[in-house]
């Protein structure tokens, strides 16, 4: 049975944009799917003078959209996305670009990831469309409880990122850095940790039981791995339901910041 996901999301600083348009055009060809019958989403790097990289002006925004589409191989974006807020005083530029984009019919919606409410407000307080959407860094360790209201108050769709840092199989093979301290790695490979208790309670794995808090909270979740048997596993998190007690408990966990950037979380980057 063929396992697999149909919202693709990528970013122009993976630098795996080309892999992944022949990565697409294989999987619609063996699967016998149309291009509308999947979601790609891409990300532009903004830029960050704090690291000594000068932020992508209103043509810079132009430039790089034009070079991830011919790199994906696509002909439009379902979503593109401003990666960081770390573009500076050429925020409200970048932003204008990808109106101006999805304007044009390049692109279906636009957004922004690792946004905060006051970047938020800065495009609303210009008079621009808001975005469709903010990617964030969302897991019961990183709840952002005040950020995701003001999302659902302005019409804005949380995206999660990074669902399954409380594992502590979470970047552990694949030698990616992260902000995550000793003490979190310690927690998540406790064998009474809450979250191995509840998931043997729903007779659930972990990662299925951190995918559907996720969900049933309301927000799109982006699962990764190549395993076809882990990915059947991910996509069947609709047989069971976090009940309304393990979901307040749940809240309690919160811990603050994201720590799936090894420089910390990129709400702060501007």
């Amino acid at each position: 049975m063929l396992a697999g996901y149909r919202h693709i999301d990528t970013a122009e600083g993976y630098q795996n944009e080309a892999g992944v348009g022949q990565g697409i055009k294989a999987g619609l060809t063996a699967a016998g799917l149309a291009r509308k019958d999947i979601f790609v989403t891409t990300k532009v790097w903004p830029g960050n003078a704090a690291w000594g990289d000068a932020p992508k002006t209103y043509e810079g925004i132009m430039a790089a959209f034009a070079k991830s589409l011919a790199a994906l191989e696509l002909d439009y974006l379902d979503l593109y996305l401003i990666h960081a807020p770390s573009g500076g005083t050429e925020r409200l530029n970048e932003w204008r670009a990808l109106v101006d984009l999805k304007s044009q019919g390049k692109i279906r919606a636009i957004g922004v990831s690792n946004f905060t409410e006051a970047h938020i407000g800065e495009i609303k307080a210009a008079g621009l469309p808001l975005p469709a959407a903010n990617q964030i860094e969302l897991h019961p360790w990183s709840q952002k409880p005040d950020l995701v209201a003001y999302l659902a108050d302005n019409g804005i769709a949380p995206i999660a990122y990074s669902s399954l840092v409380p594992l502590s199989t979470w970047r552990a093979k694949d030698g990616q850095e992260s902000a995550k301290t000793e003490e979190m790695k310690a927690a998540g490979a406790e064998a009474a940790s809450p979250f191995k208790a509840m998931a043997a309670k729903y007779g659930v794995t972990e990662a299925q039981l951190l995918l559907r808090w996720g969900v049933q909270k309301g927000f799109a979740v982006l699962p990764k791995t190549m395993d076809p048997a882990r990915m059947r596993e991910n996509l069947d998190i609709f047989v069971f339901a976090i009940d309304a007690n393990d979901m307040r408990a749940i809240e309690t966990m919160d811990l603050g910041d994201g720590v799936a950037w090894p420089s910390g979380d990129p709400r702060h980057l501007g």
